[in-house]
């Protein structure tokens, strides 16, 4: 009996341990505020993710003159009702596109810039996705894409519990250690 009761002791220990590194390594790497400080780009590329408002921060940014080029990703379905109302439009001087990513990822959208970089003759963007994401995305884009990138963040807070940001974190930590083991887009 004695030693079943060790090896629980132990074994909740380690579960102690392992969660107070991936919260506090996570917090570190995906909470702390990574952004970059805005400057004029060619395009702001949008991530997907939720509709939290980042497509309209998007459009904002350029409306405000950090570029006059806006590229949502639209991975979501053909009925997705913000993306038919945003996909193909003009506001004013400002340029909005919808592009598909292959396959369906960071990945996929860093690969989509750096084509549509190519053929645009862009250098340089900002990217727009969620806080906590931000440090993953930028490893990804050093890997996919030529240019220079500015990381912004969605301008939202996040009214999660400890459970929720250890499961984020968690969820960051293995994409980027899938992003490491693919390495580059070449």
């Amino acid at each position: 009996m004695r030693r079943w009761q060790r090896l629980l002791w132990i074994a909740t220990l380690v579960v102690v341990l392992v969660l107070a590194a991936v919260g506090g390594v996570g917090y570190a790497l995906f909470g702390i505020d990574h952004q970059d400080p805005l400057r004029k780009v060619d395009a702001i590329i949008v991530l997907g993710g939720e509709h939290d408002g980042r497509e309209q921060y998007g459009i904002r940014l350029a409306q405000e003159g950090w570029s006059k080029n806006v590229v949502l990703s639209n991975p979501y379905d053909h009925s997705d009702r913000t993306m038919q109302e945003l996909c193909g439009t003009r506001l004013g001087d400002v340029s909005i596109t919808c592009e598909k990513p292959v396959p369906s990822t960071t990945r996929g959208e860093a690969m989509f810039t750096e084509r549509l970089s190519k053929q645009n003759g862009w250098s340089s963007v900002i990217v727009i996705s969620w806080g906590y994401h931000l440090t993953r995305s930028r490893y990804i884009f050093d890997n996919c894409y030529s240019g220079e990138t500015v990381m912004r963040a969605v301008p939202r807070s996040y009214d999660y519990g400890p459970a929720d940001w250890e499961l984020i974190y968690l969820y960051q930590f293995v994409g980027t250690a899938k992003a490491v083991v693919q390495g580059t887009c070449d």
